[in-house]
């Protein structure tokens, strides 16, 4: 492959890898929001999910799992309260 060839193919790989993380981090902005709004709405809630990620409320923080591997995300469901 020549070296004009191969300059463009990382130049296409390096745009598409700074499209996909902005947008990722444009995501994961709006992801966290949205978990605030769920644990505000639902303070009695002591662990949840979105069909990604396992979540467990300890100190008023949500400590999740890594999401699974193509998931979908779906709305917060709580799966557990508090016993208070």
């Amino acid at each position: 492959m020549s070296a004009y060839w191969r300059s463009c193919v990382f130049g296409v790989a390096a745009v598409v890898s700074v499209m996909a993380s902005s947008a990722a981090t444009g995501e994961s902005v709006a992801t966290e929001q949205s978990m605030a709004d769920f644990m505000k709405g639902n303070p009695d809630c002591v662990e949840f999910n979105d069909q990604c990620s396992i979540c467990t409320v300890v100190d008023a923080k949500a400590n999740c799992s890594t999401p699974k591997i193509a998931c979908i995300k779906k709305p917060y469901v709580c799966t557990r309260r508090s016993d208070k």
